[in-house]
């Protein structure tokens, strides 16, 4: 279909993908005074099942940005530590009590709620603007160098010129595909399938964690109901909607620390949402006038729920780095490989950290063994580092627009 109508767009930012990075990073150029036009190809930002925890990393952000308090007025559900079920046993993995930080707890919100939260603060600045239901067509190419993004909104194609181009736009990223940036893909060796179970009077307290006697039961509390996952094999979900609902429900209520009964609420499979877990890494983050932040430029594991944070970790180091060369318009390719340069170290040893841990559990299980529990049983204050590697990561960033005076 031929669109209607064109319009021609200037920014010094176009940025694909409304997710955690890309807001982030749009409201904190748009706060230094820079143009921004945040593409996002969906509606709204009610999607189900989405990374949601908000880890005390973060929420030091929010907090260096003066939106902490504001930020806590949305609903949301905290965590101190991270428990899993051992045996029949809960066991400590994970103690954030200790963190250097204002908050010392994980906060589980939707992610709808954080992404409007984030539209809502960067629509304050006249230079911002959130296009949804705008989907990325192609980049705009001049001399080998990207200078913009071509993008239809119903019937009307957008051509939108720019100094840079950011892809945040999720690990099966379009900008990445169109960029030609290429990477290294590592096994992952599960799957999770999430559902709903309602919150009943009787349920046990559960918090957040893994539970069940196989620990391939994931429970996180959203307030008025459960939000459950269970790990497979990978590649498996097929097989198992072949076995037939009733199979699977019977399977899944094995391995719940739920009563069985109560898996009567699933009534088909569109209750079923799976995630396939992909653990990859760009090579090369940019090229002249394009850069891929977040899981457009390395997708995590689940595990540790980090994948939101080192996004919005991603977005700030950007905002840090990009924003003076942005301003002067002397961006250079230099400029963005800075970025990879900053980040690639907590990227590469969180990846590496999410996949040991994934070869060692599998391992454990086939063996039948509890070692590494064991161990956190015995030196306690193992739970503690886990806590800092899983709260703050790698490498925390703080964003130098909070120390600037705000531009309007």
């Amino acid at each position: 279909m031929q669109p209607h109508s064109t319009e021609i767009l200037t920014a010094d930012c176009c940025i694909v993908g409304g997710g955690p990075a890309g807001l982030m990073l749009g409201y904190l150029f748009a706060r230094a005074g820079l143009r921004i036009v945040v593409i996002e190809k969906h509606a709204d930002f009610l999607h189900d099942f989405r990374g949601d925890t908000i880890h005390p990393s973060t929420l030091e952000i929010m907090h260096q940005l003066g939106l902490l308090e504001s930020f806590l007025t949305l609903p949301h559900q905290r965590a101190e530590k991270l428990e899993a079920e051992i045996a029949g046993q809960s066991i400590t993995m994970a103690d954030f009590s200790r963190l250097p930080v204002q908050c010392r707890f994980i906060a589980f919100m939707p992610q709808w709620d954080f992404l409007n939260y984030m539209a809502g603060q960067s629509a304050r600045y006249p230079a911002f603007s959130l296009l949804q239901s705008t989907a990325f067509e192609s980049l705009i190419e001049e001399n080998g160098t990207v200078s913009g993004v071509t993008a239809s909104r119903g019937n009307q194609q957008l051509h939108i010129r720019c100094k840079l181009v950011v892809g945040a736009d999720g690990r099966h990223s379009r900008v990445r595909d169109a960029a030609g940036l290429i990477g290294q893909e590592f096994g992952a060796a599960r799957d999770v399938i999430w559902f709903r179970l309602s919150k009943q009077p009787q349920d046990p307290e559960l918090g957040m964690g893994h539970k069940g006697p196989k620990q391939n039961f994931i429970v996180i509390d959203r307030g008025d109901y459960w939000q459950c996952g269970l790990t497979i094999p990978k590649g498996e979900f097929k097989a198992k909607q072949a076995a037939g609902l009733d199979a699977f429900k019977a399977e899944v209520a094995a391995v719940s620390p739920f009563e069985s009964t109560r898996m009567t609420e699933i009534k088909s499979w569109e209750a079923f949402k799976l995630l396939s877990i992909k653990i990859d890494r760009l090579d090369k983050w940019a090229k002249p006038g394009v850069l891929c932040i977040g899981d457009a430029a390395h997708a995590m594991s689940p595990i540790g729920g980090v994948g939101v944070n080192l996004a919005i970790q991603d977005a700030v180091a950007t905002a840090n780095l990009l924003t003076a060369p942005l301003k002067s318009g002397e961006l250079q390719l230099r400029d963005l490989e800075k970025v990879q340069k900053r980040r690639q170290f907590p990227t590469v040893a969180t990846q590496f950290l999410q996949i040991k841990m994934s070869r060692n559990k599998a391992r454990r299980k086939a063996a039948g063994s509890s070692k590494v529990p064991a161990i956190i049983r015995r030196l306690p204050f193992l739970r503690f580092v886990l806590g800092r590697l899983i709260g703050l990561g790698f490498r925390t960033e703080t964003p130098q627009v909070a120390r600037m005076k705000e531009e309007r």
